[in-house]
């Protein structure tokens, strides 16, 4: 069967769902991932024909996004910060608004001339993505990262060797721990500490489509309605204590909720607290300094 029959049927199919352009990009994701196809191979060679056993996994993929199922988890990888990710439902997709926030941490440690290694945690990796790209961009530097999900942890260990980088993972569940000794270096501290934690309220569900409720771990998702900073609070106060002076908080958060975290910030004293908006302009990141 010709591909571009194959791109047809996914469009009759899949393009009131998704729309003529996400379907496109779907398609050429799935013809990569499969067959090695750059995207302008079809224009070039429009009855390019794959085999019966070739058509299996586009129909089958075809299926799944029909179900509303994350592309990202149909070929089992991610792109974030030019760099390829492994992800499946144990760890969430990786979000154009989380390059951002480390863009920001890029942008401000980049006339860092300092000698001594710069120390960094990231908390609540999932896949890896933070820690490994900042790994992977700042010489001089050594990751720390820890998520409550050995699943996921899993994921990020691979994801780590694959890009080349050295992160020493952990699995803790940040909520009970009252120190971060939990990497067994007796008065660890860090130049900086980074979170994407779970800030999606329950009220919010209403908000989200089902390739995220029904793919993407709740854990790492959501939060109770009456107490949704709850995160943010103990990792602050953790930071106070394990961040050096001048020590840098970043964390990406809850677009509706950036006035209660500078309050939280500053009932901490944190200083220099910076509130940053996202490429879609909704409140999305802070970034102060103890």
């Amino acid at each position: 069967m010709r591909l571009k029959d194959i791109q047809d049927i996914f469009h009759n199919e899949l393009d009131e769902m998704y729309g003529k352009d996400e379907v496109n990009s779907f398609f050429f994701m799935l013809t990569e991932a499969y067959f090695g196809l750059e995207r302008f191979a079809l224009a070039l060679d429009p009855d390019f024909v794959i085999t019966k056993a070739q058509e299996t996994p586009m129909f089958s993929a075809l299926s799944e996004l029909k179900l509303e199922k994350p592309i990202q988890h149909i070929v089992g990888k991610a792109h974030f910060y030019g760099l390829e990710f492994l992800v499946n439902e144990h760890t969430l997709i990786p979000r154009p608004e989380t390059e951002e926030l480390v863009q920001w941490i890029l942008d401000a440690e980049k006339n860092n001339t300092a000698t001594e290694t710069l120390r960094i945690l990231d908390i609540g990796t999932g896949s890896g993505c933070i820690a490994i790209a900042l790994q992977k961009n700042l010489p001089n530097t050594k990751v720390y990262a820890m998520d409550i999900s050995e699943n996921a942890l899993q994921v990020a260990r691979k994801n780590a060797t694959s890009n080349d980088v050295s992160v020493e993972f952990i699995q803790a569940d940040v909520l009970p721990l009252e120190d971060l000794n939990v990497f067994g270096e007796d008065e660890l501290k860090f130049d900086i500490i980074v979170s994407n934690p779970p800030y999606v309220r329950n009220v919010e569900k209403a908000e989200m489509r089902k390739n995220v409720l029904e793919f993407e771990p709740d854990s790492a998702l959501f939060v109770e309605d009456d107490d949704p900073l709850i995160f943010y609070d103990k990792i602050a106060n953790l930071a106070k204590a394990n961040l050096i002076t001048n020590g840098s908080l970043y964390f990406e958060i809850n677009q509706y909720l950036g006035k209660e975290m500078i309050d939280l910030l500053e009932e901490k004293q944190f200083q220099n607290i910076e509130l940053k908006q996202d490429i879609f302009g909704v409140d999305r990141m802070t970034k102060c300094v103890r």
